[in-house]
């Protein structure tokens, strides 16, 4: 179990080849569907520090550890690092733009994208990247092999350059594969059922295509395969923004705030600290009561007025959909029935109030 590797190891001081040897069976067989031949030099750069330090981040937000959500899988924010990095070296075998990918999310704090909501950053959920090149930057390990490979800092401290390692929603880029099929198959599979075979199939029916506006991207060889595809990313697109995970990751932002105007957390501890320690924390603070009541909950409550004498949510966030190209047409454009999927999945309202029995 990843998240017992990560409460139990006691130093980041650990080579690759020993996370792997720990990593669950499943996420070993995954990466193989990813790149059947893993590329030997990227070890060294997964085994620095700073990039080890992300096995102990979940890639859920904090929503795995509530019974709000069936999300019971660590899969941590190094598992997606590696997974992007061989997306991309599968279909490119370019060092520079695998690299860039590895490190996209180096800055990644403990819960993720609650940092960014902490930040009031809701819709875009990119306020921590912007660390991204500095923590690279002072790094000895990384710009010493850096420097050993002959590949510059602004080479691959910016995952943005290059459009099959990200690229604007709805497009498809080796990142919103990766955790596309990475929650399908592993940390949402209570929702979508997703199998080992499933990820091979829409894996396999992947290449590289020119879109529409003349730029590269990843694209299906077969309609059926893409179906299949939009039919699993728009479960996942309501999950990212519904109820239960729309209040969670507010909740814990502001528990988090709360900690650090009561000083016992600091700013530089959300990018040091495990996410087990700071729960730790919050354990040992007065908000160990509600945070455990958030933890045991089992349902969200709804309501088009702001309830009174309980912490309620209201607030719409990011939307990650998906709208991939088959040959060089959208989906949208040839398949009435994805057409309908992807509208559908659009129209989940995140207007009401979502509240729990529970208040600071």
């Amino acid at each position: 179990n990843l998240s017992e590797q990560g409460n139990e190891t006691n130093s980041e001081d650990v080579k690759f080849e020993v996370y792997l040897d720990k990593v669950d069976r499943k996420v070993k067989e995954y990466f193989q569907v990813l790149e059947p031949n893993f590329p030997m030099w990227l070890n060294d750069y997964i085994n620095t520090k700073e990039m080890l330090h992300q096995q102990y981040i979940s890639v859920s937000c904090g929503t795995i550890y509530t019974k709000l959500l069936k999300y019971d899988f660590f899969y941590s924010s190094l598992d997606h690092s590696i997974g992007v990095a061989l997306i991309i070296w599968h279909f490119t075998h370019d060092k520079k733009e695998t690299l860039a990918g590895l490190f996209h999310d180096i800055a990644t704090p403990v819960f993720k994208h609650c940092v960014d909501f902490l930040e009031g950053d809701y819709e875009t959920q990119e306020a921590t990247e912007d660390l991204t090149s500095v923590i690279i930057k002072n790094s000895k390990e990384i710009m010493k092999l850096l420097k050993r490979d002959n590949i510059k800092l602004e080479e691959v401290d910016n995952y943005h350059l290059y459009p099959i390692a990200d690229n604007d929603t709805p497009k498809l880029s080796s990142d919103r594969l990766e955790y596309s099929l990475s929650n399908a198959y592993l940390a949402y599979n209570a929702y979508t059922n997703t199998k080992l075979d499933d990820i091979k199939e829409i894996y396999n029916d992947i290449y590289i295509a020119t879109n529409e506006n003349h730029i590269q991207e990843l694209a299906f060889k077969t309609l059926k395969t893409a179906r299949k595809f939009v039919k699993i990313t728009s479960i996942l697109s309501i999950i990212y923004r519904s109820h239960e995970v729309r209040y969670s990751m507010q909740f814990i932002a502001d528990i988090l705030k709360k900690l650090s105007n009561d000083k016992l957390l600091k700013k530089e501890d959300l990018y040091t600290l495990k996410e087990s320690e700071v729960i730790k924390i919050i354990e040992n603070s007065k908000y160990k009561e509600i945070f455990n009541k958030w933890r045991e909950a089992l349902k969200i409550n709804i309501s088009s007025t702001k309830p009174n004498r309980v912490y309620a949510v209201k607030l719409k966030v990011k939307v990650r959909y998906i709208v991939p190209l088959v040959g060089n047409k959208r989906i949208n454009e040839i398949s009435k029935i994805a057409k309908k999927t992807i509208e559908e999945n659009l129209k989940y309202d995140m207007t009401p109030y979502v509240y729990l029995d529970l208040d600071f």
